[in-house]
């Protein structure tokens, strides 16, 4: 009896996960996953994603440093989360950083025309399989001018994102308004700790020192975190319900 009770409850809970709706996220390094996380300063806020959900939705994080809305797809990345795709999934789409890289064939995308037709096509694909796209612009890179001012360095890219998620009735999250409002907060001093700069010897696993206003600290990472998850829960497309 107790070997058949087993057996149903192992059952079970294989039905309860395949079930179970499935969180993707797609994009670049400031969303992937990084290695060493007890040791490494770097984290990208998809990383820290999975602690602000509850345990009724699953999370695959295919971010992955240095890719562009191109290269993700043309590396087959995209077609590992398209086969496994079903109703009810969700994809967050955040692409921007490398598709502005002019000097990279692989990876740079015109912002009006290749860059869009790849957003529209990651929306339409998912869609066709019964999932529920969501666009992200992207996060703001640390860059105070002498007047303390931040200037945005993604121009055309963040719009483009804006009018897809427009035109095609997309669920949006302003994830570039949302980390310039926390980058201004913290002041072009203080927000170095929103990134990671370290001088030489400062920080073991830099021992050169560090100077990067682009990827996130673990506060950093944090931070953004639960900025994507409040706007998140407000969009009502469903995902509301797994986030704490």
């Amino acid at each position: 009896m107790n070997k058949k009770l087993t057996l149903l409850l192992f059952f079970l809970s294989i039905m309860t996960l395949a079930q179970q709706p499935t969180l993707f996220l797609i994009g670049d390094s400031t969303m992937a996953n990084k290695e060493n996380p007890d040791k490494n300063p770097e984290h990208g806020w998809g990383q820290i994603l999975p602690s602000l959900l509850t345990s009724g939705i699953s999370v695959q994080n295919h971010a992955t440093n240095g890719r562009s809305s191109k290269s993700f797809r043309t590396e087959g990345r995209w077609d590992k989360v398209m086969n496994q795709l079903k109703k009810g999934d969700f994809v967050i789409i955040q692409f921007g950083h490398n598709d502005q890289k002019i000097n990279d064939s692989a990876r740079f995308t015109n912002p009006y025309t290749q860059y869009r037709a790849n957003l529209e096509r990651y929306v339409n694909e998912a869609r066709s399989k019964g999932a529920i796209p969501i666009l992200m612009t992207s996060i703001v890179r640390r860059n105070f001018n002498e007047n303390g001012v931040l200037v945005d360095t993604h121009k055309e890219y963040s719009l483009v994102v804006r009018m897809v998620a427009n035109d095609l009735k997309v669920p949006f999250v302003d994830l570039q308004l949302l980390s310039e409002q926390l980058e201004i907060s913290y002041g072009p001093e203080n927000s170095k700790k929103l990134h990671l700069h370290y001088k030489k010897g400062d920080e073991n696993y830099y021992p050169e020192g560090k100077d990067d206003d682009t990827h996130l600290s673990k506060l950093g990472a944090e931070s953004v975190a639960k900025l994507a998850a409040a706007s998140l829960k407000s969009l009502k497309t469903g995902l509301e319900k797994y986030i704490k």
